[in-house]
Order: C-alpha cells, then sequence, then structure tokens
C-alpha cells in the first residue's frame, strides 16, 4: 500500500545558524546555512564519518500528529545533518528510540510503504511552496520517492535516482542519503535558497514529527518549509544519463507460441539547472501491469490507469488540468475495419505502435513552468482477404500521427498560479484532426485562508469541418480553520470534445455544488480526529433547457485513540433524476427514480498482523423492487517483516436497474435488469531484502446482465411497455489475470525483471449460470502465457567518462 502523507517533510542542509522568517504573516520558517564538503561522506549508514562532525543538527521537531504542534517527545528526538559539494545534496540523520526491538521494519517493494518507521526528506529547489521532491527511507532501508504539488497531492510515479542507507543502533536508527543535482530541480542563480522540511514517522505510536511545523489548521503542507539558504559555489556535472533496455517474451496463446527480442533506450539530458530533456527510443512497454476491464454498460467508455513508466514519471505538469490522457498515444485505432461479405478479416491490430516520444520540462527562476511533450504513432493497417479471388488488401485504421502537448504555468505569492494548456493532434491525410486550449487559474488570498479558481478550455475538432465546443469552471473556498467551505459552477457544451488526447465524457450540462465541512484536528478525549461534510449539486441540461439532478450528501469520518477509523453517510435525491447520457440521442432523456443511499465502513487499526476493512453501501429507489448492494471486504495478513498477503472482494448488485437497450432508427429501447458483479483480487509480496522482491497479483471480474422486460422510450423520459424486442441482450463477462514477478534493483535506477503472465477473457450470450459452469466455460477459451525477461540499466555520462579516463 503506497504512502499518501499529506505533510511536509524535510530539510536540506548543514546548520551554522536557525533563524526565522514569517511568511503571509502568520507562517514561520525555520532557517539553515547549507554548508560545502570538501570530501563526501559513505553512504553506509553509519554516521562516524569524519565528514559529518563539524557539521550543525537540526533539532527540535515539531509534532504533525496527533497532537499538531506540540514539542517531540524525548523518547523520539530526531537530529539531522546536511551538506553539499558540486555532486550533490548529503542528509545523515540520528533518530532515537529507546526500545529499538520495537522499531518497525517491514520489507517491501522500492515506492511502497507499510508497517514501517520512515524519514523523509522534502526538498523544493524553487523554494515557491508548491512543490517538493520526497525522499522515504524506511527503517528497513527500502526506498520510496514522489513529487509532491499543491494541485495533484503526490506522484509516486516518478523514480529518481539517489542513495541511502538505513541502520538499527543501540539508541534507534540512523539514515544516510546522497541526491545528487541530476535529479533536483533549480533556477540558474550564484547563490540560491532553497525549501526544505524534514519528517519522521513512529509506527507504534502513530505519530509523525516535522522539523518546520507545519499548521494543520490551514493551507497546503507544502507552505510550511523550512529554508537552506546560501548554496553556492556549485559546480554541477553535465547531466546526462542513458537507460538502455533487452527484453525477450515467450509468448503461448491457442497452441501457438512466438518469440521476440527487443531493445531501446531511455534518454535523460539536463539541458540546464532547470530544464531537463527526456525520450523514448524503440519503447517497450510488454511488462506494464494488467488493466482491470469492466463490463461497461454506460454511456461512456472506460477511463485505464496509465501503467507505461515514460507517461508517468515526471508528468505533473503535463496533468495540469486534466486535458491530457497519455493513454491515447498508442491507443486504439481511429477506425474499424470495413470488410465485406465476399471478405475475411486476417489481421487487425488492436493497439497503435509507438514510434517515440520525447518531453521538455522546467521552471525558470520567475517560477514559469514549461511543460512540452511530443509523440509520434506508427500507422496501423488491417489485412483483408477476397474469398473469392484469394487477393488480400490493406486498410489503414490508423495513419501516422503526431501528439504534442505544451503547458505554461506561472506561479506567485507563495501559494498562486495561472497556467496556459494547448494540446494537439494531428494525423495524415483525410483522418480527423483535433485542437485543445485551457486556461487555468488558482488565487490564494496573503494569509492562504481562502482560494478563487477557475477554467476556460476549448476544443476543435476538424473532420469535413470545424467543431468546438467549450468548457469553464468558477469557484471560490475557505481553506483554513475548523469550518470550511467551497462553492463553484461547471459548464460543458453539447461539442466538448477532447478525446483525441484527452478524456471528456459528460456535455451538455451545467452543475453548481456546495460543500461545507467542520473537522477537529486535534485530539479530543476520544478521537484523534473528526470530519464532517456536506454536499449539494444542482445540475441542468444546457441546450435545451432541462433539470437533471438536485442531491444532497452528508458523509463523516472518524478515527479513534486506536487509529481505527470509522465513518458512514447518506445521499438522497428528493425529486429524481432526468438522465441526459443513458438514451444516447441528444435531446433526449430517462426519467430516474429518487433514491436513498446510506453506507458505513469501518477500517481496523493497520499496525496489527490483520487488518481488515469493510464497507456496506445501500441504496433504495421510490419504485418497487429496485436497488442497489455494493459491500466490499478487504483484508491484509503480515505473516512477518518479508511476506504479506492481501485479499479484497468487491461484489455489487443491481435490483432492477434500467438501461439503454438499442434503437431501431425511431424508436430508444429500455430495459430492465438484474446484474451481478463480483470481483476477486489476490496480492501478496515475498521480499528478499530491500532490493529483490518475488509478488503475486491475480484478479478475476465476472459480472452477468439478465433483462426482464423491455420498453420504448417517451419523449417525457417515461417508458411504455414494449413486447416484441427479439434481440438477446443477457450476458457474462469474464476477466482472469494472474502475474508472478520477480523484481531486483541491483543498482540504482537499473533493474531485472521476470514476469510470467496468465491472462484470459471471455463474453457469452447467456446469464445466471452456476459459479462451477462460469468457470469451465472460461477455461474452455484460449490462454494466453507469457514470459518475458527485461534488464534496463542506468548509466550515468559523468561515470561512463571516467572509466574511459581510467582505461
Amino acid at each position: 500500500m503506497r504512502v499518501r502523507i499529506s505533510i511536509l517533510l524535510f530539510t536540506i542542509i548543514s546548520v551554522l545558524s536557525f533563524a526565522q522568517e514569517k511568511v503571509n504573516d502568520s507562517i514561520t520558517r525555520k532557517k539553515i546555512t547549507a554548508i560545502k564538503l570538501d570530501k563526501a561522506p559513505k553512504i553506509d549508514g553509519n554516521l562516524d564519518d569524519e565528514t559529518w562532525k563539524n557539521i550543525p543538527i537540526c533539532k527540535d521537531f515539531v509534532e504533525l500528529r496527533p497532537n499538531n504542534g506540540k514539542a517531540e517527545d524525548a523518547d523520539f528526538k530526531s537530529e539531522v545533518k546536511i551538506a553539499y559539494d558540486d555532486t550533490g545534496i548529503y542528509v545523515s540523520a540520528m533518530l532515537y528510540d529507546k526500545e529499538p526491538s520495537k522499531i518497525s521494519k517491514q520489507l517491501t517493494e522500492r515506492d511502497n510503504i507499510e508497517n514501517d518507521d520512515f524519514f523523509v526528506l522534502f526538498i523544493n529547489g524553487y523554494n515557491d511552496n508548491q512543490q517538493s521532491l520526497e525522499l522515504f527511507v524506511t527503517a528497513a532501508g527500502v526506498q520510496a520517492d514522489s513529487k509532491i504539488t499543491k494541485e495533484n497531492g503526490e506522484d509516486f510515479s516518478w523514480n529518481g535516482i539517489w542513495y541511502s542507507a538505513a541502520k538499527i543502533v543501540e539508541n534507534g536508527w540512523t539514515v544516510e542519503m546522497k541526491i545528487p543535482f541530476s535529479e533536483l530541480r533549480f533556477p540558474k542563480s550564484a547563490v540560491q535558497n532553497w525549501g526544505i522540511n524534514f519528517f519522521r514517522q513512529v509506527n507504534r505510536t502513530k505519530t509523525a514529527y516535522t522539523w518546520n511545523h507545519v499548521n494543520n489548521q490551514k493551507g497546503s503542507f507544502l507552505l510550511y518549509d523550512g529554508v537552506l539558504e546560501n548554496i553556492k559555489d556549485i559546480n554541477p556535472p553535465v547531466r546526462l544519463s542513458f537507460t538502455p533496455y533487452f527484453s525477450t517474451y515467450i509468448n503461448n496463446y491457442d497452441g501457438k507460441t512466438t518469440t521476440n527480442f527487443n531493445g531501446g533506450m531511455d534518454v535523460k539530458y539536463g539541458i540546464n539547472d532547470a530544464f531537463t530533456f527526456d525520450m523514448t527510443l524503440i519503447p517497450d512497454f510488454g511488462q506494464a501491469n494488467f488493466d482491470n476491464s469492466v463490463l461497461n454498460l454506460t454511456p461512456f467508455e472506460q477511463e485505464f490507469t496509465e501503467q507505461r513508466s515514460f507517461f508517468t514519471e515526471g508528468t505533473e505538469l503535463f496533468n495540469k488540468g486534466n486535458m491530457f490522457y497519455s493513454r491515447r498515444v498508442g491507443d486504439e485505432p481511429s477506425l474499424s475495419p470495413n470488410v465485406s461479405q465476399d471478405e475475411t478479416l486476417v489481421e487487425s491490430p488492436a493497439k497503435v505502435k509507438l514510434f517515440n516520444a520525447f518531453k521538455i520540462s522546467g521552471r525558470t527562476n520567475k517560477g514559469l513552468g514549461i511543460g512540452f511533450f511530443n509523440g509520434i504513432t506508427e500507422k496501423a493497417e488491417a489485412t483483408i482477404r477476397n474469398n473469392i479471388t484469394g487477393e488480400t488488401r490493406k486498410e489503414v485504421l490508423e495513419p501516422w500521427a503526431n501528439y504534442n502537448v505544451l503547458v505554461l504555468d506561472q506561479r506567485f505569492n507563495g501559494n498562486s498560479s495561472v497556467t496556459l494548456v494547448n494540446t494537439n493532434t494531428m494525423r495524415s491525410g483525410n483522418f480527423r484532426d483535433a485542437n485543445a486550449t485551457g486556461i487555468l487559474w488558482s488565487i490564494n488570498n496573503k494569509k492562504n485562508t481562502y482560494q478563487y479558481y477557475g477554467n476556460v478550455k476549448g476544443s476543435w475538432i476538424m473532420d469535413n469541418g470545424t467543431k468546438f465546443g467549450n468548457k469553464s469552471q468558477l469557484g471560490f473556498g475557505k481553506t483554513s480553520g475548523k469550518n470550511r467551505f467551497d462553492i463553484n459552477a461547471n459548464f460543458a457544451t453539447k461539442n466538448w470534445d477532447i478525446n483525441d488526447l484527452g478524456f471528456s465524457t459528460t456535455t451538455n450540462i451545467a452543475s453548481y455544488n456546495a460543500w461545507y465541512g467542520y473537522r477537529i484536528l486535534q485530539p479530543t478525549k476520544r478521537f484523534n480526529n473528526i470530519y464532517l461534510n456536506n454536499n449539494f449539486t444542482y445540475s441542468h441540461r444546457l441546450e435545451p433547457f432541462l433539470f437533471s439532478t438536485l442531491r444532497f450528501n452528508h458523509n463523516n469520518q472518524f478515527t479513534d485513540k486506536n487509529f481505527r477509523s470509522f465513518g458512514g453517510g447518506i445521499e438522497f435525491t428528493p425529486i429524481g433524476e432526468k438522465d441526459i447520457y443513458e438514451p444516447r440521442k441528444q435531446g433526449r432523456h430517462l426519467n430516474v427514480p429518487g433514491y436513498f443511499d446510506s453506507w458505513i465502513w469501518y477500517e481496523s487499526d493497520s499496525r496489527k498482523k490483520l487488518q481488515y476493512n469493510v464497507n456496506i453501501d445501500y441504496y433504495a429507489y421510490n419504485e418497487k423492487g429496485r436497488n442497489k448492494v455494493i459491500p466490499s471486504v478487504f483484508l491484509r495478513y503480515r505473516f512477518n517483516d518479508k511476506f504479506n498477503v492481501i485479499w479484497q472482494f468487491n461484489p455489487v448488485f443491481s435490483n432492477n436497474e434500467i438501461g439503454f437497450a438499442g434503437n431501431d432508427g425511431t424508436n430508444i429501447f429500455m430495459g430492465r435488469r438484474q446484474r451481478n458483479t463480483y470481483e476477486n483480487s489476490l496480492t501478496s509480496q515475498f521480499s528478499f531484502n530491500d532490493k529483490m522482491t518475488l509478488s503475486l497479483a491475480f484478479r478475476h471480474y465476472f459480472s452477468d446482465v439478465t433483462y426482464k422486460q423491455f420498453y420504448t422510450l417517451n419523449q417525457d423520459g417515461n417508458l411504455t411497455d414494449y413486447n416484441n424486442f427479439t434481440n438477446n441482450l443477457n450476458g457474462t463477462y469474464n476477466s482472469w489475470n494472474v502475474d508472478i514477478r520477480y523484481s531486483w534493483w541491483f543498482a540504482p535506477g537499473s533493474q531485472l525483471t521476470l514476469l510470467y503472465r496468465n491472462a484470459v477473457s471471455n463474453y457469452q450470450d447467456i446469464s445466471r449460470q452456476s459459479f462451477g459452469d462460469n468457470f469451465s466455460t472460461l477455461f474452455n477459451e484460449p490462454m494466453t502465457n507469457n514470459i518475458s525477461l527485461r534488464l534496463t540499466y542506468f548509466l550515468d555520462y559523468n561515470r561512463a567518462k571516467n572509466w574511459f579516463k581510467k582505461s
């Protein structure tokens, strides 16, 4: 389970003096002067290196949670030192603990922190309180890293190249770190001041501490960095690295076995201290995680998480405004094959192949962030054979295409920004082109107690003419104190469409939302924190005007003194809903009866060997026999510090729902249906050490739908019985995936991965089979069995240059 801490963590450097400054009239920032080293320390977890002896100590940590603002416990005192040389930043931490045998030190895979004590460095080369790097080291020596921004939170897809060691000693545990300048971004300046904070978590008491106090009553955590001052006289080396890869695959499907061998490379070049060029040449994404596909009966396509590392690393600028959906680059072809009655489809590509891609990103010393992405995909063709003549022909389903994204993001006043985003898709020939542009803003007042935000976006589709659509938002909220609120309005016209390089669903809609929240962030007699939230939503169709939804929601969350969390809520639509999307035709709508939804949930103490989370959600509609039940179960058991297993079960039972069944050009047909869905997943991991793991990921998804009655949809949104519907829409969809993965991080940035993958899926036009019959049918389908080996090796130009000098 990835760490999701909304905290500020760490400070960079050594201390000559601890000064303080105030930001925004209320935030005090500790200050520390950076010290440059003549000799680098050895990164081994031993703090007796001569280098550290004359470096001042960062101390006097402050409790972040549960008792925000309290001085650190004397039993868990923390002392940190920081320094730098021409190659990077060095950190040592002495983390005292009177009972070292009780330090939590579960071994996990990189970027996963579970039952662990851990230390974190937060560092911001721009000192603008809006972004930081988070570098984690657990007591077991496991690394994790992420980029954190005010808009997007933590992004653990970024994997930096840095060095660390941890060691448990008689009076606590120690950490040593080196972060090369190649992993940091900072403006070009003779003397620099960076934002910095240190964070420590003591797992067995669930207590967290930071060096610079983080006030949880207001503002972003990123506001509360300390300052690392007077970084000067550095001469960082050339930032150039290569990551070549080699991979081989053995594939078996339906009795046929194929093999292939691939090679390629990623290149990273530091244009200057602030800007970086990344490029992937001949990419290979064969070992990306499988997609959690479902039986999708909604009017909208399913959105999948990006699994390809090039598109997940260092993309915080490109995620601005949610206008870039990277899965479009190398997605399914735009067209389907056109096959006549006398022809047979011989071959049709499921995906378009990515030829190459690059991105440039960074930020100037004036706070202007610039990001540019460009990707090129190859032509995809189907092969079709004429059954009479035997001749074959090629049909272009997707031509050569170019995709690019440009982002300009200006930050100012410590916690505000204005952003321009442009996306563009150009396809060769007579295929459709597209462009989208958005202007976004987020403005906070000087005291960081109120926020004004919004955006204006436009989309242009060029396909036998130009179609223009737009989307906009305007909002205002209070972001501090126990009582908080937010109000916003959102609009999307019927021609809004960014689906060539983005992801858009609802159109021709206006919605107005209000939220009020009350929170208790200091412990009470029985609880560590309490959150109470109330939401109101009203929406209507734009053209022509039609009321759509009026919805009320209340939800709450409590965490008790034993760190057990629980809560629940209610939601209801008192006058029903007019669904403008389910009919799949502009200008039509379906009347949906009002519902009352209630739910409760419970999460046990995650420090225990056995953790269990349960949830039950029940929808009762204002229509006889119509309801929906959504239970879920999560169980995790830690056998020891090396081995754990997680099981999740997520069924959904929807009774008498109404959904689209088809149309005949005149009538729109709706069906009343019973739908049962079962999703089982099992994951486990055995860690040999902090660099080597063996993991299992299993998922079986099964959903069946049975239609009971059909109707025609009237113009007023009501239904009329229709007894002549002859199409069989009953169906069952199965998806089965098993991944067994061995990973060895044998050097920073270098990895050997051996993967076995087993997958099968099927759709049958029958439903309500027994569990055994369903499984038998599924496993009679041809299965995909795949074994792959992939080796990536990180090669730094400066290190390689020294090799050649020695030789």
